[in-house]
């Protein structure tokens, strides 16, 4: 495990996660940056959306490609609190965003790391940057205790 400093986006990203705990979503959070400015942010919504595909990751995505008038997100990095999905991850390269910040490793759900390893496959036509584990004990900690209530 990594440890890094916490840079402002992923601590930002790790409250979306928290008002989505709150809201009764899974706690995840996203932001999306271009170099110290966030241009969009989105937590879990798909509970209160009704919308499956409403995770953090793509509403931040939609969020920033509407904010800055494009559907590339060139220069922008995206901080998640958890290891995007294949969903999400495919999402990411269509966005063709630079870098990927996760927190916490999802080895039943993610797709970077784990699982489809989506950024691996020869077909990606983007490949970000990965890094991960920056405020990666905050958020598993929140996951843990959001799902331990639910048991």
């Amino acid at each position: 495990m990594a440890t890094w400093p916490i840079p402002h986006p992923m601590q930002r990203a790790l409250e979306l996660a928290r008002k989505a705990a709150e809201a009764g979503e899974v706690p995840i959070g996203a932001v999306v940056a271009r170099g110290d400015e966030i241009v969009a942010e989105a937590h879990n919504e798909p509970r209160e959306s009704h919308d499956p595909t409403a995770h953090a990751e793509i509403l931040a995505i939609r969020r920033a490609a509407s904010a800055l008038h494009q559907e590339r997100l060139d220069g922008c990095d995206i901080y998640v609190t958890l290891e995007p999905c294949a969903m999400c991850a495919g999402a990411i390269v269509h966005a063709r965003i630079a870098r990927v910040y996760y927190a916490a490793p999802d080895p039943k759900g993610g797709a970077v790391e784990h699982g489809a390893r989506v950024f691996a496959h020869p077909q990606c036509l983007h490949r970000p940057e990965l890094y991960s584990g920056m405020g990666e004990n905050e958020s598993a900690e929140l996951l843990r205790g959001f799902f331990r209530e639910r048991r």
